[in-house]
C-alpha cells in the first residue's frame, strides 16, 4: 500500500514538472526527487513493472532534459556576459575611436583658427612696418624742408658778422677792412702762444689756400687776428705768420681795437691760467669766409677737414658768383 502511494506521488510530480518545465540558469535540483525516491517503506520492495520501468526511464531522460537545458542557458548567459562585455569593449572602443576622431575633429577645426590667428598677426606686423617706414621717411622730409629752410634764410638778410676795423699788420702797416676789398678773405682769430689749436688750424688754413688755388684758381687770403695784444707785438706776430704761408697776413693792434674787432666778428675771448706773463687764452676757434666786399659769407669751425674746408669755400665761391651774375 505504501509503495502505490509513494508512485502516486511520483506520477503527479512527475506530471507536473513535464507541464510546467523551463529551462532556468540555475543547476537542477534533485532533493525533491531523491526524498520522493528514498521514501521509507516497511514492506520488502517488489519487482519493477512494465509501468514503473517506463517510468524509471521517463524520469532519467528528463532529468537529461533539465541538465540540457540548464547548460544551454549558462552557456548563453556565457555568451550573453560575454557578449556584453564585448559590446562594452567595443562600445569602449568605439567611444574611444568617437573621442579620438571628436579630438582629432577638434584639432582639426581648430587649425583654421590658428592659421587666421597667424596670418592675422603677419598682417598686423607687416602694417605696422609699412607705417613706421612711411612715418619715418615723412620725418626725414620734414627735417630736409626745414634744414633747407634755414639755409635758405641768408638769403633774405645776412648775419651781423664782420664790420669796420683798424690794426696793424705784422710789417707795422696800418690796415682797415678796406684794404682788403675786391679779395676773398678767410678770417681767422687766435694768439701765437697757442701751443696746438692755433697752429693746426693756421695750417689747415694755408693750405686749403693752396688748393683752391691749384684747382680753381681762386685766390684766396688768409688773415690772422692776434686776441692777446699784450704779448703780439708787431714783431712777434711777424715771426708766426711766416711759419705756415707766405701771403698769410697777421693783424694786431691795442686792446681797445682788439675787443672791437672781436665784436665785431661775434668772437669769445678770454685769459685764463694767468701765472706772471705766462697765460693762455681762451677764444672761439672760427674761420670766416668773406666776399670781396669783406662781408660775412660762411663760417668754418674746428670739425671741418682740410677737404671740407676747400670744398666748403669753393663751393660757396660759385655759388655768390652765380648770384651776382
Amino acid at each position: 500500500m505504501a509503495k502505490s502511494i509513494s508512485r502516486n506521488q511520483y506520477i503527479r510530480y512527475l506530471y507536473l514538472s513535464i507541464s510546467s518545465q523551463k529551462c532556468r540558469s540555475t543547476k537542477p535540483s534533485f532533493h525533491l526527487l531523491q526524498s520522493l525516491s528514498n521514501t521509507p517503506t516497511t514492506t520488502k520492495s517488489l519487482p519493477l513493472s512494465p509501468l514503473a520501468m517506463r517510468l524509471d526511464r521517463l524520469e532519467n531522460g528528463l532529468i537529461s532534459y533539465r541538465y540540457l537545458c540548464t547548460s544551454s542557458s549558462s552557456n548563453q548567459s556565457n555568451s550573453g556576459s560575454g557578449g556584453s562585455s564585448a559590446g562594452t569593449n567595443s562600445g569602449n572602443s568605439e567611444s574611444s575611436d568617437g573621442s579620438q576622431k571628436t579630438k582629432q575633429g577638434k584639432s582639426i577645426r581648430g587649425s583654421p583658427v590658428s592659421w587666421m590667428s597667424f596670418f592675422l598677426l603677419v598682417c598686423t606686423g607687416a602694417g605696422l612696418v609699412v607705417y613706421y617706414d612711411r612715418e619715418k621717411k615723412r620725418h626725414i622730409e620734414d627735417i630736409t624742408n626745414a634744414s633747407t629752410s634755414v639755409k635758405q634764410g641768408p638769403s633774405v638778410g645776412k648775419a651781423a658778422i664782420g664790420g669796420p676795423f683798424s690794426l696793424i699788420d705784422h710789417n707795422g702797416k696800418p690796415v682797415t677792412e678796406k684794404d682788403f676789398f675786391g679779395k676773398w678773405t678767410v678770417v681767422y682769430f687766435g694768439f701765437t702762444h697757442c701751443p696746438d689749436i692755433c697752429p693746426d688750424e693756421l695750417q689747415k688754413l694755408a693750405t686749403a689756400v693752396d688748393i683752391i688755388k691749384e684747382t680753381s684758381g681762386i685766390e684766396i687770403v688768409p688773415v690772422f687776428i692776434s686776441v692777446d695784444p699784450e704779448r703780439d707785438t708787431v714783431e712777434q706776430v711777424d715771426e708766426y705768420v711766416k711759419e705756415f704761408h707766405p701771403n698769410l697776413i697777421g693783424l694786431t693792434g691795442s686792446p681797445e681795437e682788439i675787443k672791437k674787432t672781436a665784436r665785431a666778428y661775434r668772437v669769445y675771448y678770454m685769459k685764463t691760467e694767468e701765472e706772471g706773463s705766462d697765460y693762455l687764452v681762451d677764444h672761439s676757434i672760427v674761420m670766416y669766409l668773406m666776399d670781396p666786399k669783406m662781408e660775412f659769407v660762411k663760417f668754418f669751425g674746428k670739425n671741418n677737414d682740410v677737404g671740407m674746408l676747400t670744398d666748403g669755400i669753393i663751393k660757396e665761391i660759385k655759388q655768390y658768383k652765380k648770384v651776382k651774375a
